[in-house]
């Protein structure tokens, strides 16, 4: 097979660096009513506000109420309704429920439920089963207690042989904020050398936002990151006291018009398979399928595996593999052949972030 030699594409050098949160942003999903209530950090010694229930419960229900329209649901949509979507009463009519009771929830005022009204005004909402879960997390009684930094997260030395051994598939493992943990070079030489950046840049979702390479990679740029902002908010309700998720959602609030966008709309988005295109400088056109694979025993991590849609888009692929391997140095290591966990002088080692 021929191997195509180029100048490496802009898709290659990592993003400039970028501005830092404004003095004084809040350090959490939203900006929470006052009286605040504070963590503290104790790995890092900071504060950070803990994520308030009550107003997201509110927020959530409303903007998902204001989301379905009436005929949606077999209600007439009469002239004159000032409401974009479902008013209350007619929600608590569909959940069986009293309009006293789904008032309250609404409004923050209870946040706690049982599984059956979850799973009826999830029906009443026509909630996707992302947002249904997302719903059950938001009302799922929180204990009070000092939150931590999670301790780094490390990839299985079996599972990065696994990755290493994938030629003709990208594949990388993904944390609960996005983090890429560890990927193979086929995922480099598609996306960006994230093995080759400092360790607090290997973000998915913050290389989808603010690298202008990525953007002009995928096709459907808009629709695949909104998705994905949906994923971290599914992420914030299974870890509402995180304070590395809030950290995280603080920085690109303030940095990104298009996340702070996405972020209100309360998307919800769980993590499955699909299709995507991408527009590659190296190759073009390529269609990829994927699955994303959770793994046993590491509940926070996610496999995904790549692969070309068709003959060609595989064709592609290799084509892509054997230029990145030509065109991409590998720095050296002490005591190692390579900065890749598969380099011949040692066996693989966990990459955490």
């Amino acid at each position: 097979m021929q191997v195509i030699a180029m100048a490496a594409p802009p898709f290659m050098h990592a993003e400039k660096p970028q501005a830092k949160p404004a003095a004084g942003a809040t350090a959490a999903w939203e900006r929470p009513s006052p009286p605040r209530q504070w963590i503290h950090t104790a790995s890092r010694g900071t504060l950070v506000p803990m994520a308030n229930n009550a107003e997201e419960i509110k927020k959530f229900l409303r903007a998902r109420r204001d989301a379905v329209r009436p005929s949606q649901v077999g209600l007439a949509n009469y002239p004159g309704r000032r409401v974009p979507g479902l008013r209350r009463e007619e929600v608590a009519q569909l959940a069986g429920v009293s309009v006293d009771y789904y008032t309250r929830l609404e409004q923050g005022r209870l946040t706690s439920a049982s599984e059956g009204v979850i799973l009826s005004i999830a029906e009443a909402l026509q909630l996707t089963q992302a947002e249904t879960q997302y719903l059950r997390d938001l009302l799922r009684p929180q204990p009070r207690r000092t939150a931590e930094v999670a301790p780094p997260q490390q990839v299985r030395p079996d599972l990065l042989r696994m990755l290493n051994g994938l030629h003709d598939q990208p594949a990388f493992v993904l944390g609960r904020r996005n983090e890429v943990l560890a990927s193979n070079d086929l995922l480099d030489a598609l996306f960006t050398p994230f093995n080759h950046r400092p360790a607090n840049e290997r973000n998915l979702l913050r290389w989808m936002l603010l690298d202008p390479a990525a953007r002009s990679l995928y096709l459907d740029w808009a629709q695949i990151t909104s998705e994905v902002v949906g994923v971290l908010r599914a992420e914030a309700g299974r870890n509402p006291n995180d304070p590395q998720i809030a950290e995280f959602v603080a920085e690109l609030r303030a940095i990104s018009p298009e996340f702070r966008t996405w972020w209100a709309e309360r998307t919800v988005v769980e993590r499955t398979w699909g299709t995507k295109r991408f527009n590659h400088p190296v190759v073009g056109r390529l269609d990829i399928t994927y699955e994303a694979l959770s793994l046993p025993g590491d509940p926070d991590q996610i496999l995904f595996v790549y692969a070309g849609k068709t003959d060609d888009d595989l064709g592609k692929l290799r084509i892509l593999a054997s230029w990145y391997a030509q065109s991409t140095p590998r720095p050296a290591t002490a005591g190692n052949d390579s900065a890749r966990p598969d380099g011949p002088a040692a066996s693989p080692t966990p990459r955490s972030i």
